[in-house]
């Protein structure tokens, strides 16, 4: 490999790091480059590989944990019910070093890692003096949902990545995959292993690969098209399987990302769909399903053949899910039939909100699951943009524009901000991130039509601005249990702002923000303090008593401001 990648790679890394505006170290910043490449085919935001990097000290060499379910990235309310069978887990390893070369040592702490957090038998507990709590919240989250779905037996995969600026690993690093791998089987079998040296010329490689946005999808005869930019087309089941199927022979998850349903597991819909591919009947399949509706940016026609740039399907997941479990199963070239598959070019995207709403009507479906697609996420997007930050409803479409990570904003963070700043539930906002925007009634509350759109610029800042400073690092115990404490500071922030008991939604929207940060600074430490008196870990982050403390301090505070102030007139 050439010294010029190296050249590259770190230029690269420069021009990423400035147009990120990101406060990060260059090592922290390399190591969620290097998660990123590793995980390239996942399509996970930054927000998500954020959450799986480790805080340095006590990692045990382990940089980055992530953990899927099925391909879903792993939370902690993730719902492990509705998961009923064929699963796969997988879990990721990253070590990122920005060191010159692949280190035996390195290597070693793989097998060492590998050796005591995966032995089932080792309670975690046993390892707190060694590894870092986060490390270890994760791996006590992967043995609990691999020893729930025993039964079921999952297929597991492990796949470990080493990055460094390097340009290739010596023979005697290599030699010690197989150890690793070894190691590995002791502790879990059966198990596939992946390993993956990321070196320079690799992590470039990668880098300069974008998801493929063009798709073709052979025809069985020629569709029906209008004036209107649109086709109905009879698709055959095998080549709808090819076409929802990566490389990897996973689906491609990419493709639902505006279906407001997420997979349904066993329900009885599902069964039925499931029993009619299953069997031999004399009815073709589109005669008895609805079939699909596929927004796309533009499909253009040639011979029986559809090209589809940004296809999205938008109704049909359950569909598409079925065909692909059932035909994985047996070789496709074996199904004859068809699938009605509706490829539409929508003209903005209110219509294409019109459509996905319309295209959902003929099934029940909560109102709160349509959110995506609600004008007022329209409208947050559109009010934020002029003042520089990126409402990311439709999930990476402004990380694959290259816009810069810190400005980025998902739905469930923005969710998590406004439920701590307008609402005063810090713990809701803490413990139950994915709840919050599946849950009908709590979704109503947090993004209710009504409230000025002020409010979400506002609770979005404030959010922000407590997340930055506590993982700055500038306090070493606030970085550690940044996660825990930011929306406690938010909320305190508020108040104290507000400098009420309970501040209307109106007094929120306009609050004078010039003096934020110094709230945050004061109001880190006097949540941080009553943090660590009612025992400092994440059962009291997510548990009640600490909001309960701060809500109650901040109204006596108030009480006796008041009396001040009644005596002073």
């Amino acid at each position: 490999m050439s010294q010029n990648d190296l050249i590259l790679l770190n230029q690269l890394l420069e021009q990423r790091l400035s147009s990120a505006e990101s406060e990060s170290d260059p090592s922290e910043f390399f190591e969620l480059f290097s998660a990123e490449q590793l995980l390239k085919d996942e399509d996970l935001s930054y927000e998500e590989l954020e959450t799986g990097l480790i805080d340095s000290g006590g990692d045990g060499g382990i940089d980055g944990f992530y953990f899927f379910v099925n391909g879903t990235l792993f939370c902690e309310d993730l719902d492990l019910s509705t998961f009923k069978k064929n699963i796969e887990l997988k879990v990721v390893l990253l070590q990122a070093k920005t060191s010159s070369g692949f280190s035996e040592d390195a290597m070693d702490r793989f097998t060492s890692a590998t050796r005591e957090l995966f032995n089932l038998n080792c309670p975690v507990k046993e390892l707190r003096k060694v590894y870092h709590k986060d490390l270890l919240l994760k791996v006590e989250q992967f043995r609990e949902a691999y020893l729930a779905f025993t039964s079921r037996f999952p297929s597991l995969k492990f796949l470990y990545g080493y990055s460094a600026k390097a340009t290739e690993a010596h023979p005697n690093v290599k030699r010690k995959v197989n150890i690793i791998h070894e190691t590995l089987k002791k502790a879990i079998s059966p198990v596939a292993f992946e390993f993956v040296f990321l070196d320079a010329s690799k992590l470039l490689s990668l880098a300069r690969e974008t998801p493929s946005t063009t798709h073709k999808l052979p025809l069985a005869e020629s569709p029906i098209s209008t004036g209107q930019e649109g086709f109905v087309c009879l698709v055959p089941l095998r080549s709808f399987f090819e076409f929802v199927k990566d490389d990897q022979g996973r689906l491609r998850s990419h493709l639902f990302e505006g279906n407001v349903r997420d997979y349904q597991g066993n329900v009885e819909v599902n069964k039925e769909i499931r029993q009619t591919l299953e069997s031999v009947t004399p009815e073709d399949f589109w005669w008895l399903n609805n079939g699909i509706s596929m927004l796309c940016s533009n499909a253009s026609l040639s011979g029986k053949v559809l090209t589809i740039e940004d296809p999205e399907i938008v109704n049909g997941l359950q569909t598409s899910r079925e065909i692909f479990e059932v035909l994985t199963r047996r070789a496709s070239t074996e199904e004859k039939r068809h699938l009605l598959v509706r490829v539409i070019k929508p003209q903005d995207e209110s219509s294409r909100d019109r459509i996905i709403k319309a295209t959902n009507s003929q099934t029940a479906i909560p109102p709160a699951s349509l959110r995506a697609t609600d004008k007022i996420h329209r409208d947050i997007e559109e009010f934020l943009l002029p003042r520089g930050w990126f409402y990311d409803r439709r999930k990476n479409f402004y990380k694959n524009s290259g816009k810069p990570a810190k400005k980025i904003v998902s739905i469930p963070f923005l969710a998590q901000s406004v439920i701590a700043c307008a609402l005063r539930e810090p713990a809701n906002a803490r413990a139950r991130p994915s709840t919050l925007i599946k849950d009908d009634a709590a979704y109503t509350r947090i993004f209710d039509p009504s409230y000025p759109l002020d409010l979400y610029y506002k609770a979005l800042v404030i959010g922000k601005t407590c997340e930055t400073y506590l993982k700055s690092g500038k306090c070493r115990e606030f970085k550690e249990h940044a996660n825990n404490l930011r929306f406690y500071v938010a909320t305190l922030v508020v108040l104290r702002l507000c400098e009420v008991p309970k501040p209307s939604i109106s007094a929120i929207a306009a609050l004078d923000l010039a003096s934020l940060t110094e709230g945050v600074v004061v109001a880190s430490k006097d949540v941080y303090r009553a943090y660590k008196s009612l025992g400092g870990n994440d059962q009291v982050a997510k548990g009640n008593e600490l909001e309960k403390k701060l809500l109650a301090n901040h109204a006596k505070k108030c009480v006796k401001g008041f009396r001040k102030n009644a005596k002073t007139k």
